[in-house]
């Protein structure tokens, strides 16, 4: 009985594995170099091969799943190699690829990851942070048998990047075993690379099962392959690895989106890989051309001919009037243009209206070019005083990134008006949920969904980022909802830096009335913990579904914290 139920098992795993074991057998090498049109890849998500054969994992589609594998499995004996101490257990790769943020080069999605995993499907994965190769129960996992080198372009505290711009080697995790900013060595000189450019640019990766050795080494796409890798990271992947093994690329997008690329792939299961001919791959859109090859902009010429010869312009210059300062300039990369947001938001047409108060209107728009959903604030400055120092601030702020804070992308300035450029949050501010009766109303789960994560959003601005933000108008109608129902921290245009160890050189008090911090009114000078009471405020104001000043009501139940201190002293729940 017992031999005929091993025969059994046998014969089963014949049935299952057979297959897979006469196809790895013949693809233990390939190389694409011409495109990918005919390589029958393994697509999820939303990857698509292009008609002239670019592989695209991502567009600017906002939190989707980019996923590319190997139709076929690549065969390691890992249990032949633990038994018998076998060290042949190798393989080297190399890839183009290219990534073209939907902004700004500085401002762009998560990024790739070269990826060797058992499935070729990573179901259940999140489509923000984490690559598309994980999710909040599966990360860190023995049990997911995976390798990733990430080109991430994201720095991601909780899982301990360096930058927003590095080369990382992952075990069953996104908290790299080692990482290094992305770069290459050239006659013995570390020169940067830029991997959001959006320049074609080519990884080398080598694994030596003998020497438990892995190598990356990452340049332009038409240099040669360096001497001296990035990184060279000792690990034995003959523990991590299963007996079957798919080899691809995954990426994932979140609220800034990029255009991820593969150009061109090869790979070698026994020895190196074959070169690519950065000459002979295909080119990418959106203006750029693989090799590194200069961009031309007949449209540029076109434009300024229509300038020259056009009547209309004066009424253009008029109607598209900036104010601009040479002081200005090193913020080029964040100042949008007036023409630009003008037709992103159809001239500020109230079918487009956001929001208004006091500070001014919220609109939302589409900008032209990178057809990116933005809303667009529009305040008032009557006064050059302080300009200068607030738009740094302005300009800093757009480099805090946590998924719990809405980006700031950038701003605009014309003649009395200041115009400060979000990210789109499409299920607007959490106030309207709270007192609006023509929107449902939270129940407890999702009240705890949106406020869970926006203690660390404001840890992140009082003590994790290299200076300290105050943002000193926290409150629920500027706590905004992504697509997910995730809440996140808008609305910095009264936040503050300052050095950590100093003290906010401002005597000026500002806020919402009934979230002001009681010492606020008293010394003038913010802190901290003047965020902290708004924010307890805040959980008052959710907790109990009511704004912090009723003044209808009794003039002992007006103040909501007063009320509520009230009701905790005579013991009432």
């Amino acid at each position: 009985m017992v031999r005929l139920h091993r025969s059994l098992q046998f014969l089963l795993a014949f049935i299952v594995y057979s297959k897979p074991l006469v196809l790895a057998q013949e693809t233990k090498q390939f190389i694409y170099n011409n495109g990918f049109t005919e390589a029958n890849l393994i697509l999820n998500g939303i990857a698509k091969i292009h008609s002239n054969g670019l592989l695209e994992l991502t567009n600017t589609s906002h939190h989707q799943i980019g996923h590319a594998f190997f139709p076929l499995p690549v065969h390691y004996n890992t249990s032949l190699l633990n038994n018998s101490g076998l060290s042949s257990f190798s393989f080297s790769t190399n890839f183009v690829f290219a990534m073209v943020a939907e902004l700004r080069a500085d401002n762009g999605g998560h990024g790739i990851a070269f990826t060797v995993s058992p499935p070729a499907e990573l179901k259940g994965a999140a489509d923000t942070q984490y690559l598309g190769l994980f999710n909040t129960s599966t990360i860190g996992l023995s049990s997911n048998h995976l390798l990733a080198i990430e080109l991430d372009t994201v720095e991601n505290r909780e899982v301990e990047d360096i930058n927003n711009n590095h080369v990382g080697v992952d075990v069953n995790n996104l908290k790299s075993i080692q990482s290094a900013p992305a770069s290459y060595f050239s006659e013995n000189e570390n020169k940067s690379l830029q991997l959001t450019s959006g320049n074609p640019m080519q990884v080398w990766i080598d694994y030596d099962g003998m020497e438990k050795l892995l190598n990356v080494a990452l340049t332009p796409a038409r240099s040669r392959k360096p001497e001296k890798p990035l990184l060279s990271t000792p690990t034995d992947l003959s523990l991590v690895f299963t007996d079957y093994m798919h080899v691809g690329f995954s990426s994932s997008t979140g609220s800034a989106s990029s255009h991820h690329y593969i150009l061109g792939w090869s790979f070698n299961r026994s020895g190196q890989a074959q070169s690519l001919d950065p000459s002979k791959l295909p080119q990418l859109p959106h203006g750029k051309k693989s090799g590194g090859l200069r961009i031309i902009f007949p449209l540029v010429i076109v434009i300024v001919l229509l300038i020259t010869i056009s009547a209309t312009i004066n009424i253009a210059r008029k109607r598209y009037a900036e104010i601009r300062e040479d002081w200005e300039q090193q913020y080029g990369p964040q100042r949008f243009s007036y023409k630009d947001l003008y037709k992103a938001t159809k001239g500020f047409e109230d079918k487009e209206l956001l929001g208004r108060g006091g500070f001014g209107m919220v609109c939302r728009g589409v900008l032209p070019t990178s057809k990116a959903e933005v809303a667009v604030k529009k305040v008032s400055h009557d006064s050059k005083q302080g300009m200068k120092e607030f738009v740094a601030e302005i300009a800093s702020t757009g480099r805090l990134r946590h998924r719990n804070l809405v980006q700031l992308l950038g701003y605009c300035r014309r003649q009395g008006e200041l115009f400060l450029v979000y990210d789109y949050m499409p299920n607007g501010s959490l106030d309207k949920f709270l007192f609006n009766d023509e929107e449902p109303n939270l129940n407890s789960v999702h009240g705890f969904q949106i406020i869970k994560g926006l203690p660390s959003g404001l840890l992140h601005l009082h003590e994790e980022w290299e200076q300290v933000v105050l943002h000193r108008d926290v409150k629920a109608s500027n706590v905004l909802l992504d697509a997910d129902l995730n809440g996140r921290i808008g609305d910095f245009g009264l936040s503050k830096f300052y050095d950590h160890g100093s003290t906010p050189q401002t005597t000026c008090v500002v806020g919402t009335l009934g979230y002001v911090a009681p010492e606020l009114t008293r010394t003038g000078r913010p802190t901290t913990s003047s965020d902290v009471f708004a924010f307890g405020t805040f959980m008052l104001e959710v907790a109990c579904g009511r704004r912090p000043m009723e003044s209808q009501r009794p003039p002992e139940e007006a103040v909501l914290i007063d009320w509520v201190l009230e009701c905790w002293n005579r013991g009432d729940s």
